[in-house]
């Protein structure tokens, strides 16, 4: 069974569309956004999980980013449940913890189906480039509500708030490979579904 999803969402701020693969690892992602950062964590997060993934989005940039990476995160939630359907055989949780330079971040994951998204120690502000850094819990706080999925991120510590980001995404790619790696058989619940 393959483990494949695709998402388009068109709205009157953003169209997007997402494939995503878990199965299979391309030689390099086709990621494409308006916001140059956003491109760069996108890639960062396709690398790291090994996933197949294509993005394109258009979105309102001259209003500002926050459609654009917001529906972004919605898009990838909607594609983790629709790849992962049945559940069936995935390890479920998956962790990990990344450091980049100055800063370490832990993230912890459950594809368990229910949404809950628990963000701590991220008190940076501003902008990376033209990026709003608040864009970043938006983002997570989308792909956990449309995936069903409790996301806890934890930065420990850091000052570079291109290297909190950058290490947000990455623990954030190992976390889900982990948790949606088939290791076992039946779904990982005492109560047979999740």
């Amino acid at each position: 069974m393959t483990r494949t999803a695709s998402i388009a969402r068109k709205t009157r701020e953003t169209e997007i569309h997402l494939q995503l693969d878990l199965d299979t690892t391309p030689e390099a992602a086709s990621i494409r956004t308006p916001v140059g950062f956003f491109t760069h964590m996108m890639e960062a997060f396709a690398k790291h999980s090994g996933f197949g993934l294509t993005l394109s989005v258009e979105g309102d940039v001259h209003v500002d980013d926050h459609h654009s990476v917001e529906d972004t995160g919605i898009c990838l939630g909607q594609a983790f449940q629709e790849a992962a359907a049945d559940k069936s055989g995935m390890a479920r949780f998956g962790w990990a913890v990344i450091p980049m330079d100055e800063s370490l971040v832990e993230v912890s994951v459950d594809f368990g189906g229910r949404p809950c998204f628990v963000m701590n120690g991220f008190e940076i502000t501003g902008k990376v480039g033209s990026f709003d850094v608040e864009l970043v819990r938006e983002f997570f706080a989308a792909v956990a509500a449309s995936a069903d999925m409790n996301l806890h991120i934890n930065v420990r510590y850091g000052t570079n708030k291109h290297h909190i980001i950058e290490a947000c995404f990455k623990a954030f790619a190992h976390a889900c490979r982990q948790a949606l790696a088939r290791n076992r058989d039946g779904v990982l619940s005492t109560k047979g579904v999740l």
